[in-house]
């Protein structure tokens, strides 16, 4: 790893910026022509981090995949597992594919979450928002709002189901960047991951409704689950206007990787997002790997303006250590063997006295093919006191009374 030290305030690697490289542009070029998707994305499901783009910040309806995160919050809002919920007309209109709920019939939340994830039921979806938000509206809202605490800046909800709707402030839509991130929420950031992971992860779910009058059997059509060891959750979606759309999860030697599709054919082009899943996975598994990124910076001590000097003789300079607070052991990250990762400083050429230990006195940033992937603060490892007149008179002092004592 290749280590730039910058001094100064203008120095140093611009947080968030991207610089394209070659090894990035033949990354890219291994996929031309060969994925059916028009966005897609791989990302390291850990740190978030896009390992492969297609026009993956690209605003498109996404048609059923919405509804992971109908899912998620309808799981952080429950109170238990015998929560219910009553059908309202609105719900029981609702279009294919639909479970067949009738107007003032009553189930039970969690058996509702069973038939949205693994049949994609319109209806289902309509009951739980109505549910939680209050209306369809109120729950778009706890939507958005959830987009926009997980920094979803292209991200826009009108259904709890997919279907393609638009008003006065655009159309239902996201990116396959930002699809992807609300899988990794889904799966690994939310309180309630190992509950989304039981429902999206299961091959069936049979339940009734909570008088008991009917029965239901609803079976998950995620194929990925049966297409690769360690696949581990994943929604279809398909709408006129979005296509054919997936987001999918995997967990296999140590790494977590998610694609989200978007765009990926219409029929009868049903299994072209089996084959884009597929590819970007194994492109994954292949190419990326752990390592540690971290090596123990060195650093040149800062000159102290009136300080008093080192060893605390009459004259000379003074200067201050400075460290790395909470500086990691190590720092490992999912890397392409070619990516290279670098560490840039950024810290005061000059300090004035008196400093205090612990003091700040900068950054430490590393950055993985130009994108700054951590950062640390400086700061001072020791106190440098003031020289001042009484400090020196002191000193004189004390070697006045030292020369003394050897005669």
């Amino acid at each position: 790893m290749a280590a730039v030290v910058f001094c100064g305030e203008g120095g140093g690697i611009v947080p968030g910026a991207v610089y394209a490289t070659e090894a990035e542009e033949e990354k890219d070029a291994r996929f031309e022509g060969q994925l059916y998707a028009r966005s897609a994305v791989l990302i390291d499901g850990e740190s978030g981090r896009v390992l492969y783009g297609k026009e993956e910040d690209v605003p498109r309806p996404m048609a059923s995949t919405t509804k992971i995160m109908t899912c998620i919050l309808a799981l952080e809002h429950m109170k238990g597992d015998t929560e219910t919920a009553e059908v309202s007309e609105y719900a029981a209109r609702q279009p294919k594919v639909h479970l067949g709920v009738k107007k003032g019939e009553q189930y039970y939340l969690k058996d509702l979450l069973y038939s949205l994830m693994l049949e994609s039921h319109n209806d289902s979806a309509v009951v739980i928002a109505e549910h939680v938000g209050g209306s369809v509206e109120g729950f778009a809202e706890l939507m958005n709002q959830k987009a926009e605490e997980l920094g979803l800046q292209n991200t826009y909800f009108i259904t709890p189901n997919g279907l393609d709707a638009a008003d006065d402030k655009g159309i239902h839509s996201t990116t396959a960047k930002e699809l992807a991130l609300m899988m990794r929420y889904c799966i690994i950031e939310s309180e309630k991951s190992e509950a989304f992971l039981e429902i999206t992860g299961a091959k069936s779910h049979s339940f009734q409704d909570v008088s008991g009058s009917r029965n239901f059997t609803c079976n998950n059509h995620n194929a990925f689950l049966a297409m690769m060891e360690g696949a581990l959750s994943g929604k279809t979606g398909f709408t006129g206007d979005a296509g054919y759309c997936y987001v999918g999860a995997l967990r296999r030697d140590g790494k977590t990787l998610i694609v989200a599709l978007l765009a990926c054919g219409w029929p009868n082009n049903k299994n072209y997002k089996w084959s884009d899943t597929r590819a970007l996975m194994e492109y994954g598994l292949e190419h990326y790997s752990y390592r540690n990124l971290w090596e123990e910076p060195s650093f040149s001590d800062i000159p102290v303006e009136k300080g008093i000097p080192d060893r605390n003789r009459l004259s000379g300079g003074a200067t201050v250590k400075i460290r790395v607070e909470d500086e990691p052991e190590e720092w490992n990250y999912l890397v392409r063997e070619d990516e290279q990762a670098k560490l840039s400083v950024q810290c005061k050429e000059q300090m004035k006295a008196p400093v205090a230990k612990g003091e700040a006195v900068g950054e430490i940033s590393l950055a993985l093919e130009g994108e700054v992937i951590g950062k640390w603060k400086l700061v001072t490892a020791n106190s440098v006191g003031r020289r001042d007149f009484w400090w020196c008179l002191g000193q004189i002092a004390k070697e006045y009374i030292k020369i003394n004592q050897e005669k």
